[in-house]
């Protein structure tokens, strides 16, 4: 246990320290944000309809942008190899950190959405469900990324094939999550597609450490 925590903490580390990814992310969905009115005009009620979609795309590739860094800086020092040699089991190890690629990706996505939120004129009512699909959802990307970066680490040009591989994992996340802050805006119920989400959300952190661990035992044999 006392393994986990530090490695958690150093990852923990390098993402926060100059360089490490993790505030890219965030400047990203802030400008991206931004940018959508310029692109599809002031009107609040066009801002409103394709709030829901734009804040889940931002965050969906602000948090692409630090998965190549997940495995990769510790594949080219020999952190790797002492880590797979460890009597930790791997699969607990890719958890640990693709939970630090949440902590420093997906957590400060969730609180600065809502603010933005405000500026797409997004309905306060759908406000309380932006945040919860967010906090379901999100672990989900950083978990798939985990295993997109498991699968390309050590590769040549990994990040563009990083993305290639994790975009199409992603959809059905990005399909549950906007249409629940849809029909939240709509003054329907969205709990049945919250409810779908989270179902795949735990079926992602199920199955991805194994399929993680088994990808990096073949990239390092």
């Amino acid at each position: 246990m006392a393994g986990l925590t530090s490695l958690l903490r150093r990852d923990l580390r390098l993402a926060t320290r100059s360089g490490g990814g993790a505030g890219q992310g965030l400047v990203f969905f802030f400008i991206l944000t931004l940018l959508v009115p310029f692109g599809v005009g002031p009107d609040p009620g066009t801002l409103a309809k394709v709030a829901p979609g734009t804040l889940w795309i931002g965050a969906l590739l602000a948090a692409l942008l630090s998965l190549d860094r997940l495995f990769q800086t510790d594949f080219e020092d020999g952190t790797l190899d002492v880590l797979v040699l460890s009597p930790v089991p791997l699969e607990v190890l890719t958890a640990t950190k693709a939970l630090a690629h949440w902590l420093t990706t997906g957590l400060p996505l969730i609180v600065l959405a809502p603010i933005l939120g405000i500026t797409l004129n997004l309905a306060p009512e759908a406000q309380v469900w932006l945040i919860a699909s967010l906090l379901i959802g999100t672990p989900g990307l950083s978990f798939l990324g985990m295993l997109g970066a498991a699968l390309t680490v050590g590769l040549k040009r990994g990040g563009l094939l990083l993305s290639v591989l994790v975009l199409p994992l992603y959809i059905p996340t990005l399909i549950l999550g906007a249409r629940t802050v849809v029909l939240a805006a709509e003054g329907q119920d969205p709990l049945s597609t919250l409810a779908l989400l989270a179902a795949l959300t735990l079926f992602i952190l199920a199955m991805t450490p194994f399929a993680a661990a088994a990808a990096l035992k073949v990239q390092l044999s």
